[in-house]
């Protein structure tokens, strides 16, 4: 069973995806994938040379992420050719990585499930949601940017309350309830999910 694991910068996702890691279940981590998959898959290499031009690799033929980032940051159209080329190798990466694990369900941790539609692969989809002052303020103090930054960043994300909508279980992130207990009420209904897919 792939379970989708999600929520807007700032919201507590990665620590979230820890405690799930602490129960045994194999974590992916879709951001980290994307940065080695760029470094290492040749395809997507060519692609994007192809699409950007020769400045995009460097003299290693390493992805030039700098250069790239600049290009992509204020031109969404090029933005979602870019992912457009990142996602399906992300998802490729991903089924092979799953074919090698034999926890009772497996995690795809996404900053962008809902926008890349990488969350129609998963069977289930857990979204981490906080307050937005609480979210700005942890990733300011975190990244060390603007309040701007951060918003202008947000903004480029869906809405939370639009991924609450789509969400199968909502872990709240705002110090009213223990988060380690909302994981292990979720973590228990999907072991017992898994439990009566297997019979």
């Amino acid at each position: 069973m792939i379970v989708g694991l999600t929520g807007g910068i700032g919201s507590g996702k990665t620590t979230v995806a820890k405690i799930f890691a602490h129960l045994g279940i194999a974590i992916y981590d879709s951001d980290s994938a994307a940065k080695r998959i760029m470094d290492t898959d040749d395809e997507l290499k060519d692609q994007l040379q192809t699409l950007i031009g020769t400045d995009v690799l460097d003299e290693n033929r390493l992805i030039n992420k700098p250069f790239l980032a600049k290009l992509i940051f204020n031109d969404d159209t090029l933005l979602a050719k870019v992912n457009g080329l990142i996602h399906p190798a992300v998802g490729r990466d991903f089924k092979n990585w799953v074919a090698t694990q034999d926890s009772k369900y497996v995690i795809k941790e996404a900053a962008i499930l809902y926008e890349s539609q990488a969350y129609k692969a998963c069977d289930k989809v857990v979204v981490v949601t906080a307050p937005q002052e609480m979210r700005i303020e942890r990733v300011m103090k975190r990244s060390g940017i603007s309040r701007e930054e951060v918003e202008d960043r947000m903004a480029k994300q869906w809405p939370d309350e639009k991924k609450v909508e789509l969400a199968d279980y909502v872990i709240y992130n705002d110090q009213s309830k223990s988060i380690i207990k909302q994981v292990l009420v979720i973590h228990e209904d999907l072991i017992s999910q898994s439990n009566s897919r297997i019979r």
